[in-house]
C-alpha cells in the first residue's frame, strides 16, 4: 500500500511507554511531518472517508486538533466505595423527571478510535488542545477492543460494518480440495487381499454439501488414481485423478468456468499445492500440511486433514460470504445517500 514504517526505539517501546512519546519520536526523525493523526488499531472499524473528513477539519478550517467521539445514552452515577456512609447521586439525570431515551440527546465520550494533532501541539505534550473539534462516529463503527471479552463483539462488528478496501470483494464459486491429507488424513489401510481403504470425516462431507447449498461448484484432486474410493464416498464431485500437475488441472478449470482467480478456492497440504495455494484467491491448508504448504497458505485451519479441515475450511469460505454481502449493502447505502444529497 506504500505505507513507510517507523520502527520504535526501546526506550519509547516499553510497558509504560505512551502512544505521545512515541509520536513526539517520530517527528523528531521527520521534520517534514505537520500534522500526525494517532490511528488506533483496537478500532478494526474506522473508515477512510471518516479520516478524510477529519484531515479536512485541520487542513481547510484551522482546527489545531481533532479527536473521535460516540454518542451515548448512559446515565451515571456517582460511585460510592464500600465501607462509605453515603447515598449515590445522578450526575446527569434528574430521577423526578427522568428522559426516556428515545427523547435525550445523550451525551459525548472520547471513543479512543483516534487523535489528530498539528505538530506544535505534540511538540508541547499535548494531543488535545489549541482549537478543538470532535469527530461524532456512527455507533455501529464505534467499537473498542480493550478486554477479551471485546474480541467476539469486534468481530461481528466489522463483518457487518468494517472497511474492506478498495478493490471489490469476490464471492468464492469454486473450491479445489486436495484428497489425500485434505479430504482424508492421508493414511491408506491395505487389507490382506491387497486393497486399499482410505478414512474420513462426516463433518467435512457436510462442509461440501452445504458449500453446494450456497451455489459454490467443488471439485477434487489427487496425485494417486483413488477411484475407488471416490466411488465409495459417492460426493457428486467432478474430480482428477492421477493428476500429475496440479496447477495445469485447476487453470483449466478456472478457464473453462470462466472465473477470476479470486473466485477460486484451494484447500491442499503438500509441496504439489504450492503453486495451486499461491494462485488461488483465497487458499488454506490442514493444521498438519507440510511447512512449505503453510507458507503458501492464506488460512492455516485448526483441524488436521481428515478431521474436520474442509468443514473448518469451508466455514472461512462462509465467512467471505459476509463481508462480500456487507460490502454490497455500504455500497448501496453510500448510493442511496448520495443521490438524497444529490436531491437537496
Amino acid at each position: 500500500f506504500g505505507a513507510q514504517v517507523h520502527r520504535r526505539s526501546p526506550e519509547v517501546s516499553q510497558d509504560s511507554s505512551t502512544s505521545l512519546e512515541a509520536i513526539k519520536e517520530f517527528l523528531h526523525h521527520h521534520h517534514e511531518v505537520d500534522i500526525v493523526g494517532n490511528i488506533q488499531a483496537t478500532s478494526p472499524c474506522l473508515h477512510p472517508s471518516d479520516l478524510i473528513k477529519v484531515a479536512d477539519l485541520i487542513q481547510r478550517e484551522g482546527f489545531d486538533s481533532v479527536f473521535s467521539v460516540v454518542r451515548r445514552h448512559q446515565f451515571r452515577w456517582s460511585e460510592v466505595k464500600k465501607g462509605e456512609n453515603k447515598m449515590t447521586e445522578p450526575q446527569n439525570l434528574n430521577p423526578a423527571k427522568r428522559y426516556r431515551r428515545q427523547d435525550w440527546p445523550g451525551e459525548l465520550y472520547e471513543n479512543g478510535s483516534f487523535y489528530f494533532a498539528k505538530r506544535h501541539l505534540i511538540e508541547k505534550g499535548y494531543l488535545q488542545g489549541g482549537k478543538m473539534a470532535y469527530y461524532e462516529m456512527r455507533a455501529e463503527h464505534s467499537v473498542d477492543i480493550d478486554i477479551d471479552i471485546d474480541w467476539p463483539i469486534a468481530e461481528q462488528r466489522v463483518l457487518s460494518f468494517g472497511y474492506f478496501g478498495k478493490e471489490p470483494l469476490k464471492e468464492v464459486k469454486l473450491l479445489v480440495c486436495s484428497i489425500d491429507g485434505c479430504l482424508t488424513n492421508g493414511r491408506i489401510y491395505v487389507t490382506e487381499d491387497q486393497k486399499e481403504m482410505v478414512s474420513y470425516d462426516y463433518r467435512d462431507i457436510v462442509g461440501i454439501d452445504l458449500l453446494k447449498k450456497k451455489g459454490i461448484q467443488v471439485r477434487l484432486i489427487s496425485e494417486r488414481d483413488c477411484s475407488k474410493t471416490l466411488s465409495a464416498m459417492q460426493l457428486g464431485c467432478i474430480a482428477k485423478v492421477s493428476a500429475t500437475n496440479k496447477l495445469q488441472v485447476l487453470e483449466d478449470w478456472q478457464k473453462d468456468m470462466g472465473l477470476s482467480w479470486k473466485e477460486v478456492a484451494y484447500l491442499g497440504n503438500e509441496e504439489s499445492d504450492v503453486e495451486c495455494l499461491k494462485k488461488a484467491g483465497m487458499s488454506g491448508v490442514p493444521a498438519d500440511a507440510c511447512a512449505l504448504a503453510q507458507k503458501a497458505a492464506g488460512y492455516i485451519c485448526k483441524s488436521n486433514g481428515g478431521c474436520g479441515a474442509v468443514r473448518e475450511f469451508a466455514e472461512h469460505i462462509f465467512l467471505l460470504l459476509e463481508k462480500v454481502n456487507s460490502a454490497r449493502k455500504q455500497k448501496e447505502e453510500i448510493s442511496s445517500a448520495g443521490k438524497e444529497m444529490g436531491g437537496k
